[in-house]
């Protein structure tokens, strides 16, 4: 989760569009801005922002190297949402995530990032091999039974030799 206020220009605003979501204040500049120097966006940025926006408003902000401020970047998909205090926003959607199951996070996380582009196929197959992972799991057993009233107090974490 990135918060972004003030200015977000060229290699900070790459950085920011390797988060999975972005949250900014109205008045936040931001700018794709190696076309003033000459260069061409890097660190992932053919990556991120096709996954993120059509290619000519890529290419238009690439090419002109144009500030935007946080409302307008919101239309254009450059931030998630522009709120008036993106810290309280962003706390307040990880506290959301924490209470799901955090094998449920990882691998929404992870399919998206597998099949984003993927041809169909390829996504439901991706989709049917998390799925069966997560089903009957204790993590999902736990998460079920807090829909219905059982309040387990914690979810299994997995072990990094899992």
């Amino acid at each position: 989760i990135c918060v972004l206020h003030g200015m977000c220009f060229g290699g900070g605003m790459q950085i920011a569009l390797g988060a999975d979501v972005r949250y900014a204040t109205p008045d936040c500049k931001l700018s794709i801005m190696e076309a003033k120097w000459g260069l061409i966006p890097d660190m992932s940025a053919s990556v991120t922002l096709r996954e993120l926006m059509p290619i000519d408003v890529a290419k238009e902000l690439t090419m002109t190297g144009r500030v935007l401020i946080g409302e307008e970047a919101q239309r254009v998909h450059l931030v998630t949402r522009c709120v008036e205090d993106p810290w309280a926003e962003a706390e307040k959607v990880a506290k959301e995530m924490v209470e799901r199951s955090p094998d449920s996070v990882a691998m929404t996380k992870e399919l998206y990032q597998r099949t984003w582009m993927a041809p169909e196929k390829k996504c439901l197959e991706v989709e049917s091999e998390l799925q069966r992972k997560l089903l009957l799991s204790w993590n999902q057993m736990i998460a079920t039974g807090r829909n219905f009233g059982v309040n387990v107090p914690y979810f299994q974490r997995k072990k990094d030799d899992e």
